[in-house]
């Protein structure tokens, strides 16, 4: 049996400039095979989204060191400092699913407000998100 990629449709540079019109940032790059895109903001930072039909909140815990709970619009998630610098949210689509969100900000990699800007993206980016049962 195939999965079904539960983002079927769905874009992450389209999602990400919707989410991020009218506030500075250059249009959303893809820079891999894998759904997922970045906006930099000159004097910001970066904001990205990555779309991720195959691993869930499970994996993105092995592979982040503290991670801690938290909960966006009622979903599951989970939120970790990038060891690079800045904050990335991984919101739970499914058991093996999950929307990332990264903010990475000129500020320094150690600025608290990335994780505001992370939760804040995400707030925006849940509701646009496939409800798997």
């Amino acid at each position: 049996m195939v999965e079904s990629d539960v983002f079927a449709g769905l874009n992450a540079c389209q999602i990400l400039d919707r989410l991020v019109a009218g506030q500075g940032f250059d249009p959303g790059e893809n820079k891999s095979h894998r759904n997922q895109c970045g906006a930099t903001k000159h004097d910001f930072g970066t904001l990205g989204v990555a779309l991720d039909p195959k691993q869930g909140l499970s994996e993105f815990a092995q592979a982040n060191a503290a991670v801690r709970s938290t909960s966006v619009n009622g979903r599951d998630a989970l939120q970790a400092d990038i060891p690079t610098g800045g904050c990335a949210i991984a919101v739970e689509v499914g058991e093996h699913a999950r929307a990332l969100v990264l903010a990475t900000l000129v500020t320094g990699p150690r600025d608290p407000q990335a994780c505001v800007d992370a939760h804040s993206l995400a707030e925006k980016l849940e509701p646009l998100l496939p409800k798997v049962q």
